[in-house]
């Protein structure tokens, strides 16, 4: 424990370094089925409690929120952090105030959402980097055709050196959906590219930054058509599609042996802001083996029904941008 007090008073004066040229980091990670323990009669929960069929237990839950603590450190712990498959306000609270997190401090924004797993997207936040001036949840649900999903959060705030940052933090439909789950990953496409166009022309001189697990691949109709990129990595709204600075034979998510970019990071600002350096992050503890495939894959927290112990089946992402005046 005092090690890790140690690693935490270095991050933070490193952290305290950087500031000091007004350096903004924003990360994005879908931390996969992190439930509390109750069973909620209005969701499809079940599974993960006590009871249920993962058996998920007090000590699981501490084992995977202390994991995601000590991988937000190793991450030099970033002044916004996109959060994707978080039940609920209690297990954000588990995060943020009962883990060292607390002495940052990070605080968060959530809205429930009509999923029908109950799971949603959250932001935390540190509160002496970043002051959340509004917030709120933008329906992407589909309630004509009985087709509910995740809502986009939209956090509007202000960082330490007075720049404005608007993020929209996402979770799309999955692929199980089939063709049905294409055309609705589709239709919010459209929907974010609107929002996004739409803050810039509010905030002229804001950092626009959506962020997510989309479930599309840069080819794929929702991000080529939907985000308006086609080909090209500039959309004709002044969109940049960021996760095309990564490398090609990576990916965020591997499924099947392939590893593809399922996470994204779209940015629109002025030419003050600019991009530093966009890294996916392949942290030791987050990958395993492959099994009989070759390389390796991320840990999850259960590979199939067995508990596997590892933290999620996506890596995270860790944007960092400065603004010149």
């Amino acid at each position: 424990m005092k090690r890790l007090l140690l690693i935490l008073f270095l991050m933070v004066s490193e952290v305290s370094a950087q500031n000091q040229a007004a350096v903004f980091t924003a990360a994005w990670w879908n931390v996969e089925n992190l439930f509390d323990l109750r069973d909620d009669p209005k969701t499809n929960d079940d599974e993960f409690t006590p009871t249920g069929d993962r058996h998920w237990t007090r000590r699981r839950l501490n084992d995977k929120v202390n994991g995601i603590y000590k991988t937000l450190l190793m991450m030099d712990l970033p002044d916004v952090v996109g959060l994707g498959e978080v039940e609920n306000a209690y297990v954000l609270r588990e995060l943020c105030q009962g883990t060292p997190l607390a002495q940052i401090p990070y605080r968060y924004v959530h809205y429930d959402s009509p999923d029908r797993r109950g799971i949603d997207v959250a932001l935390i936040y540190r509160t002496d980097r970043f002051t959340v001036t509004h917030s709120r949840s933008i329906s992407v649900s589909d309630s004509a055709e009985g087709y509910f999903t995740r809502d986009i959060l939209l956090v509007e705030g202000v960082t330490a050196e007075g720049d404005s940052v608007c993020l929209l933090v996402n979770h799309w439909p999955s692929k199980r959906g089939g063709e049905e789950a294409d055309a609705q990953r589709l239709r919010i496409a459209d929907t974010l590219r609107t929002q996004m166009v739409e803050l810039h022309a509010k905030h002229p001189t804001a950092a626009i930054i959506a962020m997510g697990d989309m479930n599309s691949s840069v080819e794929e109709a929702a991000i080529a058509q939907g985000m308006g990129f086609g080909s090209d990595t500039l959309s004709s709204d002044g969109i940049r599609l960021l996760t095309q600075r990564l490398p090609r034979d990576m990916g965020s998510h591997k499924y099947q042996g392939q590893w593809r970019y399922i996470d994204h990071m779209f940015f629109l600002a002025d030419d003050l802001w600019q991009v530093k350096k966009l890294k996916l992050l392949r942290f030791d503890h987050l990958l395993t083996d492959d099994g009989n495939r070759p390389g390796q894959r991320p840990k999850r927290t259960y590979q199939g029904p067995r508990y596997e112990g590892g933290l999620s089946d996506h890596l995270p992402l860790l944007l960092k941008l400065s603004r010149t005046n």
